[in-house]
């Protein structure tokens, strides 16, 4: 027997949210995404006042928002085990051993390498654009098609991944979109959260790989924190982010300043930016829409980098690098970075990866990050980059 669909997801430090079922979905239309929430709600008197989903990468393309039939909050991180639908009846067989993968990388490494010195050079050329900007920064990302010998087990894979304490795990069942399966990750970036007229966004930009040796584990952080290129980058999201949140707010700034912060497999430069809204009924959704895409998975300026981006990728970024969160009838809500994530669909799976490309970056460096990033998804699996079995102790 099959196991069941699995339900939404999102677990974290704040708590965890699993959502059940669906009494409808919010409809594309013409009309802002917060305007069409409200107009949803005032027509459905029933079920709980909230919807969970996804913002796709290109907010003119639909976003994925429904109301869960059955809502469960939790304090904390309970074990996802003891949250997650169970099948029922006799297990079937799987096949003997352990699964067979074949993985095929879209772009190739040297493809991606190929795109990131392209970029480089129409920054070192001061190219511009119709409206006179120049390129500062981009993000580009590549992506890895995984296929199984029998069906993925995406509950199993996400309990894995939140194992990290440090990452948001999310899951959002994809059904009734083009893509289908379900989109899980664990990321560590928050775009936007809203209680009342309180908000707080952690952006972060500026990556290195952690080691299993202690010694160079901390010295690869503390190159970090010293790294004039990755400070850079990890300035013009910060500066973005409080360009685009000043008009809203009577109160806003970062009283932590920038800090390396962790998650299992990598080293971040992060700041908190906090703010209190001059509208308490402004819509978490409206506030992740206005800031969506940062220069943490865009670049800047930001009108340029999206229009470069998509021939420099060669696919569809879908909801890789979108949102994923919840907003209530109030507007209150969270909208975490949908990064370090995999589509899955029955034995199939497709996992994305980038890095921020400013001047004095190296294209061999960032491949090699974004092959840190495929990291923590890969050990989930159980797999290299290449699709061979990790080493037990490994």
């Amino acid at each position: 027997m099959s196991a069941p669909a699995l339900p939404f997801v999102l677990a974290g430090r704040e708590g965890t949210l699993i959502g059940q079922g669906c009494l409808g979905r919010l409809e594309a239309g013409p009309a802002p995404v917060e305007a069409r929430v409200r107009a949803y709600f005032a027509a459905r008197p029933e079920g709980p006042r909230l919807l969970v989903g996804a913002l796709p990468y290109d907010m003119d393309a639909p976003a994925h928002l429904l109301q869960p039939a059955e809502l469960t909050r939790q304090s904390g991180r309970p074990e996802l085990s003891g949250l997650l639908p169970r099948p029922s009846g006799p297990r079937p067989l799987a096949p003997a051993g352990a699964p067979q993968w074949r993985v095929m990388a879209e772009p190739t490494l040297p493809a991606y390498r190929a795109a990131v010195a392209a970029a480089l050079d129409a920054m070192a050329r001061g190219q511009k654009d119709a409206s006179g900007d120049g390129l500062r920064k981009i993000v580009l990302s590549r992506s890895l098609r995984l296929a199984a010998d029998r069906p993925i087990d995406a509950g199993a894979l996400l309990q894995a991944l939140a194992r990290d304490e440090s990452v948001t795990t999310f899951c959002v069942p994809l059904a009734g979109t083009e893509e289908g399966g379900v989109f899980i990750g664990a990321t560590p970036e928050l775009l936007i959260a809203k209680t009342g007229a309180a908000i707080l966004s952690h952006p972060l930009a500026g990556s290195a790989r952690r080691h299993a040796d202690a010694a160079a584990d901390r010295a690869a952080a503390e190159a970090l924190a010293v790294s004039e290129k990755d400070g850079r980058e990890h300035r013009a999201v910060v500066e973005a982010i409080l360009d685009q949140l000043a008009p809203y707010c009577v109160e806003l700034g970062t009283p932590e300043g920038t800090q390396v912060t962790s998650t299992a497999t990598m080293w971040h430069l992060g700041t908190r930016i906090v703010g209190k809204l001059r509208d308490p009924a402004m819509s978490s959704l409206e506030l992740a829409a206005r800031l969506h895409p940062t220069p943490a998975v865009c670049g800047a300026p930001r009108a340029v980098a999206a229009r470069a981006i998509p021939g420099l990728e060669g696919y569809d970024r879908g909801f890789y690098a979108g949102a994923v969160g919840w907003c209530d009838e109030a507007g209150d809500g969270a909208w975490h970075v949908a990064i370090r994530c995999a589509r899955i669909a029955g034995g199939e799976a497709r996992l994305y990866a980038g890095a921020g490309i400013v001047p004095g970056s190296d294209p061999v460096a960032e491949g090699e990050e974004t092959s840190a990033k495929f990291a923590a998804l890969l050990q989930a699996f159980g797999i290299d980059e290449d699709g061979r079995p990790l080493d037990a102790g490994a």
